[in-house]
């Protein structure tokens, strides 16, 4: 069943609400954040209708709804398929700042990584081919969200880390940059997390291959914006 435009941009502020503020999203949250003209019985309503058909699911019997993966699905393909991409992206001091790597691939990596790492607010992994050699940053951003604070799930985050490590090649997109999210990742321990990876080749040097890791309530719109800016970096560079 397709969705209704007025389902779509409840879908679209719960996703956004939800990633914001990690609380379950309410009804007379949505109506009085964001100034909406209809009732918040409606709002249930529309909220209980997406429950219904998987987007949303409730934790408990008396909280708001959060996403599924198959609203955040949802909510990444309608990013991808408007092709206007969130986030600031490469800025300027970034630019300059690898620009001045590029004689040397493996510490251009490390500027890479750093930089993602720090304006995604995840963790970012870089393998380089032609070094055999994966790099790793932003442990301190990752794990700062709030569904890291438990021993399991940063457990569980290794685990993925150390599947990701041994498999490494096969993780490589077909074209452009593939999104992994919850259940969609291979790996058990992996669906509360989510993945975006793309390649880039710098010139004169090998492809290298660079994953952004972090929980399912990652920025999607930010991070995709970010890596089809260093797409196009690497592309006209």
């Amino acid at each position: 069943m397709r969705l209704t435009d007025k389902q779509k941009k409840i879908l679209d502020y719960v996703v956004r609400d939800y990633i914001d503020y990690a609380q379950p999203v309410s009804s007379e949250f949505l109506k009085e954040k964001h100034r909406l003209d209809i009732a918040p019985a409606t709002i249930r309503l529309k909220m209980q209708d997406l429950t219904e058909q998987g987007y949303l699911c409730q934790p408990h019997t008396s909280s708001g709804r959060v996403p599924t993966d198959k609203g955040y699905r949802f909510f990444v393909d309608e990013i991808i398929g408007g092709g206007c991409f969130g986030g600031s992206g490469l800025e300027i001091d970034f630019e300059r700042e690898i620009e001045d790597e590029f004689e040397d691939v493996f510490r251009l990596a490390q500027a890479m990584t750093k930089n993602l790492a720090n304006a995604s607010s995840s963790l970012v992994l870089s393998y380089m081919a032609e070094e055999d050699v994966i790099l790793k940053d932003g442990w301190e951003q990752v794990l700062r969200n709030p569904e890291l604070q438990e021993k399991e799930s940063i457990s569980n985050l290794i685990d993925f880390l150390n599947y990701l490590e041994s498999d490494v090649e096969n993780i490589l997109p077909e074209s452009g940059f593939e999104i992994h999210i919850g259940k969609e990742n291979l790996f058990p321990k992996a669906s509360d997390f989510s993945m975006i990876t793309f390649r880039y080749e710098p010139r004169d040097f090998d492809e290298i291959i660079l994953s952004i890791v972090g929980p399912k309530r990652m920025a999607y719109e930010k991070n995709i914006g970010l890596v089809n800016n260093v797409m196009k970096f690497f592309e006209n560079n």
